[in-house]
């Protein structure tokens, strides 16, 4: 039957659930927005038909932004501290590192000085290095302050997280700034003494996942994921409006679909993502991972046409997205490689089967993520519709009984891990388990 692929694509239920989720504004871990974004997602998986719908709370590190600033010469440069960049004002020299390699920190002196690195890697670069782990280094290596700049044009600073699961504030302070900044300030103060500023509170603040089910009462589950929250800078469309919005409508097609469904299908919408995946790492510690038959987090989509599944090396998982893919006639994109960052790494790292997925870019920098512009007009419905389509039928498929995905031990993902040369960064940066 395929009649709910018609009702699918004409379905408003989860645009409209992303429109509500925008429209909040700052949803940031542990804002009275995240809060409401929570709240508006409970009653929006309870009308979708899910049951047993609820939100778990936990406490975590709260941070609120006041006010920062770049200052060099006699001017003052536009920027945003970095969430969980701690309160102070350091002077130093001004050095430029590039992209901050990890090889660019061995080769110069940072110490006491004010670091600058581009939010990017270059083409040729045969891993990502994550935005933490440029800090890190910048921290092991006795840096004063760090100023991470947007690789985009457009005169937008760009943000992201520092801190770490032990130690959530970070060590020194820490500002974004846009392209044209970076640029400007490596330009013309390279080498000269300038100063960061930033202003925040710290206090102590509650999150919460939103949980809901599906499907028959099996031993097993499949996790269906995205996170609420996004930074306060932005309405976080794309970054992660689209992810929980994905979820809503799943839940609605999924359940005129329930019959078909041969394991349980639990929907989890995490909050506090953004600042270290603490709402996915609180479920992962506390739900059976064994149970888990797989996860399939939805992070960053819409904003292309061409889903990304990044399977993590699980043949099952490439295998139902390509029998999907196959079956729609639909083009897809799958990359078999670790990928340590969002939602569905706290149970990866374990050995679950899961997915991270996204949406193919035309190049490979975040785009409007993490910036001001990260808003809905960038989106199109159409493309949520032809997306919650495909990912409808994966959730079906992996839900059968003949689909089996094999867990790995935590030994093969550190081993993993290590052979694709992603350790070393995770072990900086303090986000290594093992």
């Amino acid at each position: 039957m395929t009649d709910w692929i018609g009702d699918c694509f004409t379905s408003d239920v989860g645009w409209n659930h992303l429109e509500r989720l925008v429209d909040v504004g700052d949803r940031m871990a542990g804002s009275p927005g995240e809060r409401e974004a929570l709240e508006a997602t409970h009653e929006a998986l309870d009308a979708a038909g899910a049951r047993d719908v609820s939100i778990d709370s936990f406490e975590i590190q709260g941070w609120e932004r006041g006010d920062s600033a770049v200052r060099a010469g006699e001017t003052t440069q536009d920027c945003i501290a970095l969430p969980r960049s701690p309160a102070a004002s350091v002077d130093g020299d001004l050095v430029d590192l590039g992209y901050g390699l990890p090889e660019d920190f061995e080769e110069t002196d940072v110490g006491d000085r004010i670091v600058v690195v581009s939010s990017s890697v270059p083409d040729h670069y045969h891993r990502g290095v994550h935005r933490r782990e440029k800090y890190y280094h910048a921290v092991e290596n006795g840096a004063a302050g760090f100023v991470f700049a947007n690789n985009a044009a457009g005169g937008l600073p760009i943000t992201g997280s520092v801190g770490t699961a032990d130690a959530p504030i970070g060590d020194i302070p820490a500002v974004g700034v846009s392209k044209e900044v970076g640029d400007r300030l490596t330009r013309r103060f390279a080498g000269e003494t300038v100063t960061v500023e930033v202003d925040c509170e710290t206090p102590r603040a509650t999150s919460g996942n939103v949980h809901a089910e599906l499907g028959p009462d099996t031993d097993d589950e499949l996790l269906v994921t995205g996170h609420v929250d996004a930074h306060d800078i932005s309405e976080g469309a794309t970054d992660n409006g689209t992810g929980t919005a994905t979820v809503v409508e799943l839940a609605r097609t999924l359940a005129a679909r329930e019959d078909e469904l041969e394991t349980k299908v639990r929907l989890v919408c995490f909050g506090s993502e953004e600042v270290g995946l603490v709402g996915s790492s609180h479920e992962s510690e506390r739900c059976d991972r064994e149970r888990v038959k797989a996860v399939v987090n939805v992070d960053c989509t819409v904003r292309g046409r061409t889903l990304q599944f990044d399977t993590h090396g699980f043949d099952a998982l490439e295998d139902a997205a390509e029998t999907v893919a196959d079956r729609f006639g639909h083009p897809i994109s799958t990359n078999p490689k670790l990928v340590p960052h969002s939602d569905h790494w706290p149970f990866v790292r374990w050995g679950v089967p899961g997915y991270m997925v996204s949406a193919e870019t035309e190049t490979k920098d975040r785009g409007w993520a993490h910036t001001a512009a990260d808003t809905l007009d960038k989106l199109e419905k159409r493309t949520f519709r032809e997306q919650a389509i495909l990912l409808t039928e994966l959730v079906v498929e992996l839900a059968g009984d003949d689909v089996e995905t094999a867990h790995r031990s935590p030994e093969e993902m550190a081993s993993t891990l290590e052979a694709e040369d992603l350790a070393e960064g995770m072990k900086i940066t303090g986000d290594w388990p093992y």
